[in-house]
C-alpha cells in the first residue's frame, strides 16, 4: 500500500491527515503487507503533501517490524542527489535493512517554479541524477563530473545495509521514462490513469522491449498503483469510490494543470499534451469517468475478478493500493481497508 497525504478540500487539519495515514500505515504492517510507500510532493495540500517521504518512512521504521519501506517516488530534480543517497542509506539502517528506493521525475510546473528550477531541464537531470544515485547506493561513496551535479568524492555513512539491485522501483508515467527505466533495468511503476490497453501497455511493452534490448531477459513486473475502497454491497462501493476517485482526479487536474497547453511547449512533456486534448474531445465528465472507472474497487469478488482480468492483459505485475483519497479517509477508509486486507489481499497474494 501506499500513501498520497491529501488534504482534501483542506477540510482537515494537516496534523489530523498525517495521523490518519500512519494509523493505517501501522495497521498495514501488522496485517501483513509487503510494503508501505508515500510519495514526494510540496506546496499544495489539497492534492498531496508530504515533502520529505524519507523522513515519513524513517518515522515508520520505528512503529514498524516487517512491512518493506518503499519511497514511492522520490522525486529526483528536486533534490540533491548526493543528500538522496545519504537519506536513503540512512533509512536502510533505521529500518534495519527494509527500505525500498523509488524515484521519479514529477510532473507539476507549481513544484517546478517552487523550487526556481527550470521544467524543461527535468529529464536531463533526472537521468544525471539517477545514475549517481544508484552508483551512490552500490558503491558507498558519491562522485559525479556533470553538467547540473559536479561531485567530489566523498563517502556515504552509515553505508545501505545491502544493495539496492532489486529495491529500486521508478515511476514511468509516460513513454520516454518507460524508456528510461529500461534502460536503467529498474521496475517500471504506474499510477493507473484510464483504460489499460490504450494509456498504459503501449509504455509497458516499451519498457519491457528496451529492458529486453539493454540487459537481455524479460523484464520485472511492473507496479500498478490503483485508488481502491472494498464494501460488500457492489452499488455502495461504487458510490463511495466512484465520488472519491472523480475528486481526487480533479486534484490532478488542478494540480497539474492538465487543462493547460504548457506541456506542448515544455521538453520532455509533450505527450501529456494528450490529457487537454482528451478534456477538448471528450469532455470533463467523460475524462473523470474513463479516470474513475480504471481504478480497482467495489466487493471483494468484483476487485479480485477485475485483478484477474487485468492480469490476463498485462502478465504479472504487482499491487499496489492507495486506501485514503478524494475525501475517503478516517473510518470510511479503514472499514473498506479491513475488507479488502481479509478477503482481496488473500486471493492476490495467490496469483
Amino acid at each position: 500500500m501506499t500513501n498520497l497525504i491529501q488534504n482534501y478540500n483542506n477540510a482537515r487539519s494537516d496534523y489530523d491527515v498525517f495521523k490518519d495515514q500512519i494509523e493505517l500505515s501501522v495497521r498495514a504492517d501488522q496485517d501483513g503487507y509487503y510494503s508501505i510507500g508515500c510519495v514526494e510532493h510540496h506546496f499544495d495540500p489539497g492534492y498531496s503533501m508530504c515533502p520529505d517521504n524519507t523522513q515519513f518512512l524513517s518515522y515508520l521504521a520505528g512503529r514498524t517490524k516487517n512491512a518493506k519501506l518503499h519511497t514511492t517516488a522520490v522525486i529526483l530534480p528536486w533534490n540533491d542527489p548526493l543528500r538522496v543517497v545519504e537519506k536513503i542509506a540512512l533509512l536502510d539502517n533505521l529500518s534495519d535493512g527494509r527500505a525500498l528506493f523509488g524515484m521519479g521525475r514529477g510532473l507539476a510546473r507549481r513544484e517546478y517554479e517552487g523550487f526556481g528550477l527550470e521544467m524543461g531541464e527535468s529529464r536531463e537531470r533526472f537521468d544525471e541524477a539517477a545514475e549517481m544515485v544508484i552508483r551512490g547506493l552500490e558503491d558507498g561513496f558519491v562522485e559525479n563530473d556533470g553538467k547540473y551535479y559536479p561531485q567530489a568524492k566523498v563517502p556515504i555513512h552509515p553505508r545501505p545495509l545491502g544493495s539496492f539491485k532489486g529495491r529500486t522501483t521508478m515511476v514511468a508515467m509516460s513513454p520516454d521514462s518507460a524508456v528510461v527505466a529500461g534502460k536503467l533495468g529498474l521496475p517500471m511503476m504506474a499510477f493507473i490513469q484510464g483504460p489499460l490497453e490504450t494509456m498504459h501497455m503501449p509504455m509497458i511493452e516499451e519498457y519491457r522491449k528496451t529492458y529486453r534490448d539493454t540487459h537481455g531477459g524479460e523484464a520485472p513486473p511492473p507496479l500498478m498503483i490503483d485508488l481502491t475502497y472494498c464494501h460488500r454491497d457492489s452499488a455502495e462501493a461504487r458510490r463511495v469510490a466512484y465520488q472519491a476517485c472523480v475528486n481526487y482526479y480533479l486534484t490532478c487536474l488542478e494540480h497539474y494543470e492538465f487543462g493547460g497547453r504548457h506541456f506542448e511547449h515544455t521538453k520532455g512533456y509533450q505527450s501529456y499534451a494528450a490529457a487537454k486534448e482528451a478534456i477538448d474531445a471528450m469532455g470533463i465528465e467523460a475524462v473523470c469517468d474513463a479516470y474513475a472507472n480504471a481504478q480497482i474497487w467495489g466487493t471483494p469478488d468484483e476487485q479480485i475478478a477485475k485483478h484477474e482480468e487485468r492480469k490476463a492483459i498485462v502478465g504479472d505485475y504487482e499491487v499496489i493500493s492507495v486506501f485514503q483519497y478524494g475525501g475517503l479517509c478516517a473510518e470510511t477508509a479503514a472499514e473498506g481497508y479491513e475488507l479488502f486486507t481479509r478477503e482481496v489481499k488473500p486471493a492476490l497474494e495467490k496469483m
